[in-house]
């Protein structure tokens, strides 16, 4: 079992963590699925259900431990759905957040920063595959006519450059707190959210749904609210 797992305790992930994962994973796997890379939350007291975050070259898997870590919550994302991937470096580990095509916002706090970064990249990959699908493209033949009628086929091998630039990760920010913006009864001198960068856009939207889930704004009222600020994004 341990060679199963092992190469993917590179970055000081929880062993225990990982066997657990990779255990109940090869049950779910499709035809053609392999796992890229799996982060572990790692928070600042002990941890002993940690969540984690499982890339396949198909979809992102959020797993939850649950039951005292005797069962586990997988809900997954299929990199078709996914719209936009982000990471915000704290002064405690990474949040990496990932926004969906149906308006979905997930995020999983507390990741080591070199483990968000390993799955930032991961994850830009292979939406780079999606947006420019020739560059994984079958090798090419070549037909080449000789005085006999004999078709001799060249392959040439389509090489492709590996993604090690983490120049779109955000710089180092402080912890953010448990706030909330106020509604947009846009106060004088406030940012226009044309302004604002999309990593911005995606925290605003975040509030506004922590909003609604503590009942402080109507379902409608975060509606407009989702639709203005996507527009921008």
């Amino acid at each position: 079992m341990k060679e199963q797992f092992k190469k993917f305790l590179n970055e000081e992930q929880d062993p225990k963590a990982i066997e657990k994962i990779t255990s109940k994973l090869n049950d779910l796997l499709m035809r053609g699925e392999e796992v890229g890379y799996i982060a572990v939350q790692k928070k600042p007291a002990i941890t002993v259900f940690p969540d984690s975050i499982v890339l396949t070259n198909k979809r992102i898997i959020i797993c939850k431990p649950k039951n005292l870590g005797l069962s586990m919550d997988f809900t997954d994302y299929a990199w078709d759905d996914i719209a936009s991937t982000f990471v915000k470096e704290n002064i405690l580990g990474s949040e990496f957040s990932f926004g969906t095509k149906t308006d979905l916002a997930v995020s999983i706090d507390y990741i080591p920063k070199i483990q968000a970064r390993k799955i930032y990249t991961y994850a830009k990959e292979q939406l780079d595959l999606l947006k420019n699908p020739a560059s994984t493209a079958a090798p090419i033949q070549e037909i080449v006519e000789e005085a006999e009628p004999e078709i001799e086929d060249e392959i040439e091998e389509v090489e492709t450059e590996e993604v090690t630039s983490f120049a779109e990760i955000l710089p180092a920010a402080p912890v953010v707190t448990e706030t909330y913006e106020p509604l947009p009864t846009q106060p004088a001198g406030e940012r226009k959210l044309s302004d604002l960068t999309k990593e911005e856009l995606f925290d605003k939207l975040q509030n506004y749904k922590k909003l609604l889930d503590n009942g402080l704004i109507m379902q409608g009222e975060y509606d407009a609210y989702k639709k203005e600020i996507l527009s921008y994004m």
